[in-house]
């Protein structure tokens, strides 16, 4: 794994509870909401296509709010490495998230600019789960199903064991229908690193309903993990 200087946001390895990424926001007090109920990390989306998609001045908005500690993971599909790092050099992004058919080489060079890298990998389209193995400089490997119009888990649930087997491999960022009412036996058979939720807890595209977030991060943290 990277290492990375002390100014970026470290990720905790040695956990007793698994990290909550809530992603798709687009509202500065929304976000904030959700870090108070306990988020570990927010997401922006900057797929121009999907309904959560936000804009360069919408997402510094937000990430200049977020206190300390609470990282922004910037989601790109197929974006080129010039078009990511204005992105992340103009909003102050700490994570890049890959949620395409990103390249290899992409994610390395990234990552050789300090950056904690997930990428994405499906159950329903390449990159398969099992294709971890290339992209070996990623810091979190997502699983989620890859199935309907959008790049992202387009609110359906899956076979969540069919990422066990990454599970035991890389540090894993589950996604894809998780709900308030499924991610804790979610959590609880598969052991990610990190669970990552976005259409599971919203009253509306891009907008959360805080009382959704809340019984979401108190169900994926009531799952003991092993330190």
């Amino acid at each position: 794994m990277t290492q990375f200087p002390e100014h970026v946001w470290q990720i905790p390895d040695q956990r007793q509870s698994v990290l909550v990424k809530i992603c798709g926001l687009t509202l500065v007090d929304n976000a904030l909401e959700c870090v108070e109920a306990g988020a570990d990390i927010i997401g922006l989306v900057f797929f121009e296509k999907s309904p959560r998609h936000v804009s360069t001045a919408q997402a510094r908005e937000i990430v200049r709010a977020l206190p300390k500690g609470v990282p922004a993971s910037g989601v790109f599909v197929d974006e080129t490495f010039d078009t990511i790092m204005q992105t992340v050099s103009d909003c102050g992004l700490e994570i890049v998230q890959l949620h395409g058919a990103e390249p290899p080489e992409l994610a390395e060079r990234l990552s050789a600019q300090n950056l904690v890298v997930t990428k994405a990998f499906f159950a329903a389209r390449p990159p398969k789960l099992c294709e971890t193995e290339k992209y070996r400089s990623a810091d979190f490997c997502l699983a989620e199903y890859g199935k309907g119009i959008l790049p992202g888990g387009n609110a359906e649930t899956w076979d969540y064991d069919q990422a066990l087997d990454m599970a035991k491999k890389v540090r894993l960022m589950l996604a894809g229908g998780l709900t308030p009412e499924n991610v804790a036996d979610a959590v609880s058979r598969i052991r990610p690193h990190a669970a990552d939720v976005s259409s599971g807890v919203e009253k509306a595209k891009g907008v959360k309903d805080i009382s959704k977030v809340k019984a979401f991060i108190r169900a994926a943290k009531s799952v003991r993990l092993q330190p």
